[in-house]
């Protein structure tokens, strides 16, 4: 069971027998009155986002989650199959729930995926990955100006902005939370 002081952002609630996780909370007090809190939270399955204020001594289940460590395997026709390595048992994620983790999925990579009433709903990524650049245009000599970027596409099918002394086949390394650049990597 949790109460509102053990609220922090991606803690993961049952609200009106719904899963939520606290996207944010802001404790607050009305003059002599007891504190509240207000949030907003984010449905696990379907991601719709809600605002509730709750007082100081509600309590809360957690969800029926559990994490599991599964292997990527491939993609067919938008689903994503991944494989838990002790049982082999595999699963398939359909695109519109993995959402923009899919440009970050590499093949044979193991990731945590996110359970609920057995059936999977997400991949906890990594916040950075390692990425081959496949097609990016050739920098022009001369353009030793700071802060020139140029498109670039990743094996996975990405395309962020490089800096120009990027070219094909180098390995960069990409923010899963914000898909920028961060560094070009050995």
């Amino acid at each position: 069971m949790f109460s509102c002081s053990d609220f922090r952002k991606g803690l993961r609630i049952i609200v009106d027998d719904q899963p939520y996780y606290v996207v944010e909370f802001q404790h607050f007090k009305m003059g002599r009155g007891k504190a509240n809190i207000r949030t907003k939270l984010k449905h696990i399955k379907t991601g719709a986002v809600v605002e509730k204020v709750f007082g100081s001594n509600d309590s809360f289940k957690a969800p029926d989650m559990e994490d599991r460590k599964m292997q990527y395997l491939y993609e067919n026709m938008g689903e994503y199959a991944f494989m838990d390595s002790t049982t082999f048992e595999q699963v398939a994620i359909p695109v519109d729930k993995l959402g923009d983790a899919k440009w970050y999925l590499l093949e044979n990579t193991e990731y945590k995926v996110l359970f609920l009433d057995g059936e999977a709903l997400s991949v906890d990524l990594p916040s950075s990955v390692v990425l081959e650049v496949v097609e990016t245009e050739q920098a022009a000599r001369g353009d030793t100006v700071s802060n020139i970027t140029k498109p670039a596409k990743l094996q996975t099918g990405l395309e962020v902005k490089v800096p120009p002394f990027i070219k094909e086949g180098d390995m960069v390394k990409v923010d899963t939370r914000t898909g920028a650049y961060l560094e070009r990597s050995n």
